[in-house]
């Protein structure tokens, strides 16, 4: 089915999916103002990163990192600004941002928090690589440090040859699309063209950084070392690696296409409990996962049932195709 025919027959802007699948769960209208709030901000920033001003500097400012110690970029900054304005204005409680240090409060009044990394994938923006901005919807009165199965909406824009956002509300995950005008439009994914994504349940295709394979634990090693014997070893087929290095641009392909990504724990100094980050990343990742269909685990346990117990705890974390993930679940036991 051809885009523009899609649309003419069952044209919808991000703004009437909302209101015609609210969420079910508690606060629903302040839900669907800060996925509004958030869409608004990822054109600004969409534009920005298309079009630098002189103040976007891709590079890295010099003596700056954020609350996780990684150096950070004008970009990563102005996203983050231009978040924060835009949930402000949406009259959203709290704001816990990856790059900040603690909460950032914004309204007395606000009945949700949103958890966000501004600017996924940063290091890669000098590179023209794709990047993204991941976000997560609490409810305020259970506070910041929530399991990620209480999630109340969860989302991920990706900024490359589209703006794209991928979107879960509880049932279901939805993919959109930018225009230029800035208007965010609902794919015909799925096989009734009605925008409903589901991540394929099996997988011939693995992402995973395979430079680090020397300070892997057991269980990732032995699992890619059988994938890649191919037909001959224990896995009997073929497989496929593919890794862009920006969770966003991996995510969206697994969304897409199927497969899993592995971004475990390992040996090195500084990753004995995973790189990434529980609340602001794979959490809300898992969530969206999940709700497609897949499935997503930090080895061990489900992401979606881990409580933070900090607001930049991090985790390891495998996701996608769910019976790869149980696979590579089953070399954990």
């Amino acid at each position: 089915m051809k885009l523009e025919n899609f649309r003419m027959s069952n044209a919808q802007t991000l703004s009437q999916f909302l209101q015609a699948h609210q969420p079910t769960g508690a606060h629903s209208a302040e839900v669907i103002a800060a996925i509004t709030a958030l869409a608004d901000a990822a054109v600004q920033i969409a534009r920005l990163i298309s079009a630098p001003n002189a103040e976007a500097n891709l590079g890295a400012i010099k003596g700056s990192a954020n609350a996780d110690g990684d150096d950070q970029k004008a970009l990563d900054v102005m996203a983050d600004e231009a978040i924060t304005d835009a949930l402000r204005d949406a009259g959203v409680a709290t704001y816990l941002s990856e790059e900040q240090d603690a909460p950032i409060a914004l309204n007395a009044g606000g009945k949700i928090i949103v958890a966000s990394d501004p600017l996924d994938g940063s290091s890669n923006i000098d590179t023209n690589v794709s990047v993204g901005t991941i976000f997560s919807v609490l409810d305020a009165a259970q506070g910041p440090l929530q399991a990620g199965r209480d999630q109340l909406a969860a989302g991920f824009f990706v900024y490359g040859p589209q703006t794209t956002l991928m979107l879960a509300m509880g049932a279901g995950a939805y993919a959109f699309q930018m225009d230029a005008a800035g208007a965010f439009w609902l794919q015909p994914w799925g096989e009734s063209g009605d925008g409903r994504v589901t991540i394929a349940p099996d997988t011939s295709e693995f992402a995973i950084n395979a430079a680090n394979q020397r300070h892997w634990a057991p269980p990732i090693a032995t699992y890619i070392t059988d994938c890649l014997a191919g037909t001959n070893g224990p896995r009997e087929r073929n497989f496929n690696m593919r890794w862009v290095g920006s969770l966003v641009a991996d995510a969206w392909r697994i969304f897409r296409r199927g497969g899993v990504f592995l971004y475990p724990n390992d040996s090195r100094k500084g990753y004995n409990d995973g790189r990434l980050r529980l609340v602001y990343e794979a959490a809300p990742i898992a969530f969206i996962v999940k709700a497609a269909g897949g499935d997503a685990t930090n080895g061990v346990t489900a992401i979606l049932d881990i409580v933070p117990t900090q607001l930049h705890q991090r985790v390891p974390l495998v996701f996608g195709s769910a019976n790869e993930v149980d696979v590579i679940a089953g070399y954990h036991d």
